[in-house]
């Protein structure tokens, strides 16, 4: 994804201040940002309702996918290209840096094939991987 506007339009969503904040602040942001992150990087420009229903309609579209933290939460990261509001394609691993808390997608890294026993059906996978990152490593 390039810019906000052309994402936008790209995935036929109407311009609006909140669209265009939310994606900027995931253009500019290498780590996974949760709701809170949000409301504090936009200083209250915009309500809690409204940043939640663009954050929905973000994941529903393609254009954002679900990291569930692991204290009970949920961040946000921007998807790769050739997903869709069909199918999300995110069999990747996730990393949580302990020192600094930045979660980033580990898209060359996969999560591996899971057999599950018969009459269960996989819906989503999630694999969070904690440590440190290479920011926070001492040199």
């Amino acid at each position: 994804m390039t810019d906000s506007k052309n994402t936008l339009k790209t995935y036929a969503l109407r311009h609006t201040d909140c669209r265009e904040s939310i994606l900027e602040a995931f253009l500019n942001k290498s780590a996974a940002l949760s709701h809170g992150d949000l409301e504090s990087l936009l200083q209250d420009g915009f309500d809690r309702v409204t940043i939640y229903r663009t954050l929905k309609t973000f994941v529903e579209k393609g254009i954002l996918h679900k990291i569930p933290d692991d204290e009970g939460g949920v961040k946000y990261a921007l998807c790769k290209e050739e997903c869709s509001s069909h199918e999300h394609h995110h069999d990747h691993i996730h990393f949580k840096c302990s020192t600094c808390g930045d979660t980033t997608c580990l898209e060359s890294v996969h999560i591996p094939a899971i057999r599950l026993p018969e009459g269960y059906v996989r819906e989503d996978v999630n694999m969070l991987v904690q440590g440190i990152c290479p920011n926070c490593i001492p040199k």
